[in-house]
């Protein structure tokens, strides 16, 4: 069977699901797929989660689409995927920051005048916040970072998590405030 095209297998995969078939294909492309995804990740350890994570989609994605040049289709597959990824953690990012914006502007009218990461970049403040996060009571974790990180609407939170809607805004509302409270008593460094 290595001796068939990369078409044929894939031929052969869509018709009969043998998977020897993409088991000749992971072979033969596992290098590529691993160099398109250190170009567009530079980092190993993501680029190799992306090599399984392009493998595992291709027992779905080669049963629906008719795939002509499959080396072509495999590194726009594998492209696309990290482009959605950096995306995705640029998106989280955005969030987060967004997210410490907002803390830094309820602390900053609160009247205190110690601000807690006066002065930090914006990196820091960010492991910070995460930190904090970690610290919420589970109800309140769960629906800031519904509501927040994934950018859901509090139908959408409620839905989720089980909550009401008054119980979303309840624990958004005090998540924000232990949020606060917590980064205003953590230690300086």
């Amino acid at each position: 069977m290595s001796v068939l095209t990369d078409e044929q297998l894939v031929t052969r995969y869509a018709g009969s699901g043998d998977t020897q078939c993409l088991g000749i294909l992971f072979t033969r492309y596992t290098h590529l797929v691993f160099s398109v995804s250190m170009k567009y990740l530079g980092n190993e350890a993501e680029a190799e989660d992306m090599v399984m994570f392009v493998f595992e989609k291709l027992f779905e994605e080669l049963k629906k689409s008719g795939v002509k040049a499959f080396k072509n289709w495999l590194y726009t597959l594998t492209k696309n995927q990290c482009l959605m990824q950096l995306r995705h953690e640029k998106t989280i990012k955005r969030s987060k920051e967004e997210i410490w914006r907002d803390l830094e502007t309820e602390i900053m009218e609160s009247g205190d005048t110690a601000h807690p990461v006066a002065g930090k970049n914006g990196d820091d403040a960010l492991n910070r916040l995460e930190a904090a996060l970690v610290k919420l009571n589970e109800p309140q974790r769960n629906c800031i970072s519904l509501f927040y990180l994934e950018q859901r609407s509090y139908r959408e939170v409620s839905e989720t998590t089980g909550y009401t809607l008054n119980e979303v805004k309840s624990h958004l509302q005090n998540g924000r405030r232990n949020l606060k409270l917590i980064l205003e008593n953590a230690p300086r460094t």
